[in-house]
């Protein structure tokens, strides 16, 4: 282990996801465990500028681990592009005695991540959080699994309103670039379709197919719509149904950011303690510029420069599948 590293930063940046708790108590008691003092940066990056640091213990993170959102708060922080000010960041954790930091958040949060290790060479290695599930190097993000549990209730619940009025619901999800939510929640809902940005819509198939649905007697239709389906969002779909399809009756639901709180699950809890744990051990390993991330179960170190310029992909088989258990 790298016996220079005694004190540690962590942040959380970027959207909030359920789990990031998890990953700060898994940090904070980890580099405890392996004798190594702890500092919570508040309010992310914005956090390092306005010096907001805040000394850790273990009774820190107690109880915190069921809890959504994060202690450590988040923020966006477009003036840390600029140079001078990521300069005076390090200058900052530098006076704080901060030897190493561990960055929780998404792509946009390893970016800059990434020009702190490239610019002065500052030991940062950060952990996946973002319940859109695109980053690649890992099978799975923190808060992923969580979002779409809370979309699945959600949907759950809005069929027994379309069965009992014959409507056929246009439910938006989250998933600006990404149809993981969406493509997850509607095969676990049984949804009639799914629009999705990594897969161009048809809107003349949909509406035969919507068509073909009624004429089978379905008393009710869900259609889960990827926010950054190229069409529009489900407002702008729904409209072009109804158009097209003026004796349908629809409505609109739009579950927003509903999605990124609550309790995180079973599987984010132990995915954010695990991950934070092996953030740690890579610091002191000497590791650094790199996401931590799970593969096949196993613990995987990505690159920043590779996590930030690619993407994870859905599977377009299971675009099939939820097709074909439409019918």
């Amino acid at each position: 282990m790298d016996s220079k590293i005694k004190r540690i930063g962590v942040l959380t940046s970027g959207g909030d996801a359920p789990g990031m708790n998890a990953a700060i108590r898994a940090v904070v008691r980890s580099s405890i465990y392996y004798n190594c003092e702890v500092v919570g940066v508040i309010r992310g990056y914005a956090g390092l500028i306005n010096k907001q640091f805040m000394g850790m213990q273990s009774h820190s993170v107690s109880k915190i681990i069921s809890q959504g959102g994060t202690i450590l708060k988040s923020s966006r922080c477009p003036e840390f592009r600029q140079p001078d000010v990521r300069k005076q960041c390090v200058d900052n954790m530098e006076e704080a005695g901060i030897d190493a930091l561990i960055v929780i958040g998404g792509d946009g949060s390893f970016r800059g991540a990434n020009e702190l290790f490239k610019e002065f060479d500052f030991p940062v290695v950060g952990i996946p959080g973002t319940i859109d599930n695109d980053i690649y190097g890992t099978d799975y993000t923190i808060g992923f699994d969580t979002a779409i549990n809370t979309a699945v209730s959600a949907i759950d619940k809005l069929r027994d309103t379309a069965d009992s009025h014959n409507l056929v619901f246009f439910v938006e999800v989250m998933g600006r670039d990404a149809g993981f939510i969406a493509l997850n929640t509607a095969i676990a809902t049984g949804a009639e379709a799914v629009l999705l940005p990594e897969v161009p819509t048809n809107l003349k198939s949909l509406c035969d197919y919507l068509l073909n649905e009624r004429r089978k007697n379905k008393t009710s239709g869900i259609v889960i719509v990827a926010e950054g389906d190229k069409e529009g969002g489900a407002v702008e779909i729904a409209a072009k149904v109804k158009r097209r399809l003026p004796d349908y009756e629809t409505r609109v639901t739009t579950l927003g950011h509903i999605q990124r709180g609550g309790s995180p699950s079973c599987n984010d809890r132990v995915l954010a303690s695990v991950l934070g744990h092996g953030a740690v051990r890579a610091l002191l390993d000497g590791r650094s510029g790199v996401m931590i991330g799970m593969v096949h179960n196993e613990i995987a170190y990505t690159s920043f420069d590779m996590a930030c310029s690619r993407h994870s992909e859905i599977n377009k088989s299971w675009y099939d599948v939820s097709h074909i258990l439409s019918l």
